[in-house]
């Protein structure tokens, strides 16, 4: 009897493993695939798609495949190299506690950290309920009347805050005065941001000499920290008064925390109020990601930068959430913007939102007043060491004179596992936070102490003290007295609450979310894992680098896998948002100029096709931005740039172009466009938003780019959390690798762009899930994805060909990564439009693709490598089942006026009223396919009325929900 023959080891031990559990799409499926688009292989298909002029010559140089397991165990040991010492050092970044039943059931959730940015409104209520409760919150801590959905992080707001006050007060000044003891990093980020806008920075020692620089009169704003720096709590009331006679705004950059004893900036009339919500349950993270917040007055509130939820309502009239399009985003005013900020960072809001509705408003205050009364205890015992404290008053922070023992003080706190503040020469700053205990205090007190002295005791001070907040500054007036807050206490209650929302959201969890050029791929729980170790989750982004180790190597090899897929030479992953990484590459290529004599070069040439961010980073770039056509088939037009290109010759800087396009094709002339650009002195940026399309394949540093952003949160799985966080690092060749950005406050060479962002690194806790995905897919494993998810494209544009034109294709007429369906004839046929169309697919439990970018009345498909043929193939039965519909109309069996799609998305409770006056049956309405009836995601609400929402702006909490009342 014949054995069978024993199968290779390494086909047994399978390191590739996870490269079929994240692509969706098996050998039997893809030779289906092919044969439906028409090609005999997947190598044809590429070939006939990518341009053979750009195509790679050589693999990428990545490491082989490992398992899930393997990929988790390297990782720990490689985290395990950071140091997790206890930080006393402040400066915007503390210890907090998350509590487990928001750890477990948001940040772990992946209901809550797949979902998209609520552009859908109706199948995004829970998250933005979330998000107007952190609206909400802010508002009451701040005193302002109106706060946005969060921002990237403290100083990146209050550079924002410095535009926002500069074009809404009536001072013409270009002077922005700051206070030295704001944090260093946001003095930096400002400074960063000043200068190409011509905007001139001054700086005073503190904000008690702020008043000096305000005497001279010239200036449009003012920004000072409450507490500040150094711990003291200045009075910062006079500055406002002042400010508004010299027609300025005064920002105060404000812990929320703090707040909840500290007179708010709101009760004293200051204009922009900004700051960081890390502290409200999110790990410092080596510096990110955290949700920041900007609030203001309510005169300001149309130029807002950012997202704003507001209350409207739903075709029934019921109250509903969605986002507030006319102060949503300044990059859709393209070049005319004055903000680029076009993302948030929603998932690290909603924790900080639930830390409040979890503690209330009891909770926060008894925190922070245990947080100040350590202080004073604290301060107290230093006293009776013989220590000199410079603050005046104090919160959580204090100074402490410590002269030529400054040093050996901090070396004893590091060998006991602390870390101190070094603070101006001879001092040294302590910070204490939520989790700061007894012990921690007496620990402190035994650094400072000499030998022989008696040291103070904690339980001398059992009856209380004093806080050492000035009497004239303690808060008296109450806050967030909405239910919400209220009522969620016990771990069911909030447990239920959690679930509640997350019920009405669609999410990638529940369906395949077919966004073009938004990328909505696997974020696979391996990949996951590793952010909430504390390893990486409990690391101060100023701690002394030798701690940092880990994160360093993790740095550097994720670094060196970017260059590899991305064919440049030097990469920074310091931008926190695609945005802020489009507008660091630019710097960099402003520097360069400036280094080389040719400074006077402001000219950036982009595509009338291009993502609205392009013009509105070059804006902030201070560019002059100049807009080439596009020829009929959506491609760049050579002739129009050429002469573009000659016109500005003298001052031409840079083009922007994204590849593929926008309009998911693959251009063959981009090689030529890239001399073209160089042989008139300017530097081609490659928008890296649809370098999934492009792993594996071609690589932009190597066909004439010369700098690209990349999106972590879409081509390399980082999620999207439903808005943020993001991950956009800059890439460039190698003479501009010197110019990338630095970061002076942590000690890295800045050699002409300083820091972009408020830490060193960025959203650095986030990186643990790039590095995860490369090192599991290796280069063979990253190269199929990319043309999966090419392949798939093709498969549905070549589906729908019949029901749904795709708008724009290549010569042999296939696509990118992503198709563009014209729905615009069937406006004219029967009254529908795309937006009808896209609420009819929440119906059938999709999230609609990408609605009316880049060409109005279409639909923009990008499905992912990760769905599986039978996923791709609900989402087709369902357009196809649509149009189906959408004949009916034509033929006019139903009304244009009066059908499922014009009355979509259908809710449950509109389905079982008493009344139904419309020409088609309530099972149609709910259930129009047979399988929906086996799993049905419920739209909460009907169709939002955006026009009354905007002509009735409200954007905090009122009781939508019967279970928030």
């Amino acid at each position: 009897m014949l054995m069978p023959s024993a199968k290779p080891l390494g086909e047994l031990e399978n390191p590739a493993e996870f490269i079929a559990r994240h692509i969706g799409i098996d050998e039997a499926d893809e030779a289906h695939m092919l044969s439906v688009v028409g090609s005999a292989s997947r190598r044809a298909l590429i070939d006939g798609i990518v341009p053979r002029s750009i195509a790679r010559s050589s693999a990428m140089a990545i490491p082989t495949p490992v398992t899930e397991a393997a990929a988790l165990k390297q990782l720990k040991a490689m985290a395990a190299k950071n140091q997790v010492l206890k930080s006393f050092i402040g400066q915007g970044y503390y210890g907090t506690l998350t509590p487990g039943v928001i750890l477990r059931n948001i940040l772990e959730n992946p209901a809550w950290y797949t979902a998209y940015t609520p552009y859908q409104a109706e199948i995004s209520q829970g998250r933005m309920e979330a998000l107007i409760n952190f609206q909400t919150m802010v508002c009451d801590l701040t005193g302002m009347p109106v706060a946005n959905a969060s921002m990237l992080d403290e100083a990146t707001a209050a550079a924002e805050a410095m535009t926002l006050a500069k074009r809404s007060v009536k001072s013409k000044s270009h002077v922005f005065l700051v206070a030295g003891d704001c944090h260093p990093q946001t003095i930096e980020v400002i400074q960063t941001r000043a200068k190409p806008l011509g905007i001139t920075v001054k700086l005073s020692t503190a904000a008690t000499t702020l008043p000096m620089l305000m005497a001279e009169g010239d200036y449009f704003g003012v920004l000072a920290q409450y507490p500040a720096t150094t711990g003291s709590i200045h009075d910062l009331r006079p500055l406002a008064g002042q400010a508004h006679v010299d027609g300025a705004a005064l920002c105060v950059a404000a812990d929320l925390l703090a707040l909840t004893l500290l007179t708010p900036p709101g009760e004293w009339d200051a204009d922009i109020v900004l700051g960081n919500t890390q502290r409200f349950g999110m790990p410092m993270g080596n510096g990110g990601p955290h949700a920041a917040y900007l609030a203001c007055r309510d005169e300001f509130k149309r130029s807002l930068p950012g997202r704003l939820v507001g209350v409207s309502v739903d075709t029934h009239g019921q109250p509903t959430y969605r986002l507030a399009l006319q102060t949503r985003e300044q990059h859709i005013r393209r070049e005319k913007a004055t903000s680029n900020i076009c993302t948030a960072q929603v998932l690290p809001a909603v924790i900080a939102s639930m830390y409040a509705v979890y503690h209330g408003p009891q909770g926060l205050k008894r925190i922070a007043e245990r947080v100040a009364a350590y202080t004073a205890i604290f301060v107290q015992g230093l006293k009776t060491l013989g220590y000199q404290i410079t603050n005046t008053g104090a919160f959580d922070s204090v100074t402490v004179k410590t002269g030529d023992a400054t040093n050996l003080i901090a070396d004893r706190a590091r060998l006991a596992g602390a870390n101190l503040r070094f603070r101006l020469k001879n001092h040294l700053g302590v910070s204490l936070d939520e989790t700061t205990s007894r012990k921690d205090i007496e620990l402190l007190w035994s650094f400072f102490a000499q030998p022989g002295q008696t040291m103070p005791v904690v339980s001398a001070f059992e009856k209380g003290i004093e806080s050492l907040i000035p009497a004239d500054l303690r808060r008296s007036s109450d806050f967030m007295t909405h239910p919400v807050f209220n009522t969620h206490h016990s771990e069911t209650g909030m447990l239920r609450y959690i679930r509640m929302l997350s019920d009405k959201d669609l999410a990638l969890d529940r369906s395949m979310i077919p966004l073009g050029s938004c990328t909505m791929k696997l974020n696979a729980t391996s990949e996951m894992i590793p952010i909430t170790w504390p390893e990486f989750a409990n690391i101060h982004p100023f701690a002394p680098h030798e701690q940092l180790q880990g994160y360093a190597e993790l740095d550097k090899q994720l670094r060196d896998w970017l260059c590899q897929a991305t064919g440049y030479a030097g990469i920074s992953l310091q931008p926190n948002a695609g945005s802020q990484g489009e507008y660091a590459g630019l710097l960099v290529i402003k520097a360069w100029m400036e280094a080389n004599g040719q400074g006077h070069r402001n000219i950036c040439l982009i595509p009338s096709s291009a993502h609205g961010t392009n013009p509105a980073s070059a804006q902030m770039a201070g560019l002059t931005v100049v807009v080439t056509a596009c020829d009929a088939q959506g491609n760049v037009d050579m002739a129009d740039l050429k002469a573009k290109c000659e016109q500005h010759s003298d001052r031409l800087a840079c083009v922007m172009i994204t590849y593929p396009s926008t309009h998911g094709v693959f251009e063959t002339q981009v090689k030529e466009l890239c001399a073209l650009v160089h042989s008139h002195g300017g530097r081609v940026y490659v928008d890296g938003a649809n370098m999934n399309a492009l792993v594996g394949v071609a690589a932009p540093g190597e066909f004439g780019g010369d700098v690209s952003h990349l999106n972590l949160h879409k081509t390399f799985c980082i999620p999207h959390g439903g808005g943020g966080p993001g991950v956009g690092p800059v890439c460039v060749v190698a003479d501009l690798v010197p110019f990338l950005p630095g970061h002076a406050t942590a000690g890295l060479p800045v050699n002409g762009v300083g820091a972009i962002s408020a830490a060193p690194l960025g959203n650095a806790a986030v990186l643990p899930i790039s590095w995860m995905y490369c090192r599991m897919m290796g280069p063979e494993g990253l190269q199929q994805a990319t043309e999966v998810a090419i392949l798939s494209a093709n498969y549905i544009s070549a589906r729908l060909k019949d029901h749904y034109p795709t708008l724009y294709a290549s010569a042999n007429g296939h696509v990118a990564h992503e198709c563009i369906l014209d729905l615009r004839p069937l406006k004219e046929t029967s009254g529908v439009t795309a937006e009808d169309v896209a609420k009819r697919l929440m119906d059938y439990g999709f999230h609609a693709p990408t609605l009316s970018f880049p060409v109005p009345g279409t639909l923009m498909v990008e499905p992912t490598e990760s769905e599986t043929l039978a996923e791709l193939e609900r989402f087709i039965h369902a357009m196809i089942a649509i149009r189906e519909e959408i004949r009916l109309v034509e033929k006019g069996t139903w009304p244009q006026d009066n059908n499922p799609l014009k009355h979509a998305p259908h809710t449950a409770a509109s389905l079982l009223g008493a009344d139904w006056d419309r020409p088609y049956s309530r099972e149609t309405g709910a259930f129009p396919l047979a399988t929906l009836k086996q799993v049905k995601y419920w739209p909460p609400v009907g169709r939002v009325d955006n026009v009354y929402g905007d002509r009735n702006l409200f954007c905090s909490c009122v009781p939508v929900s019967d279970y928030a009342t």
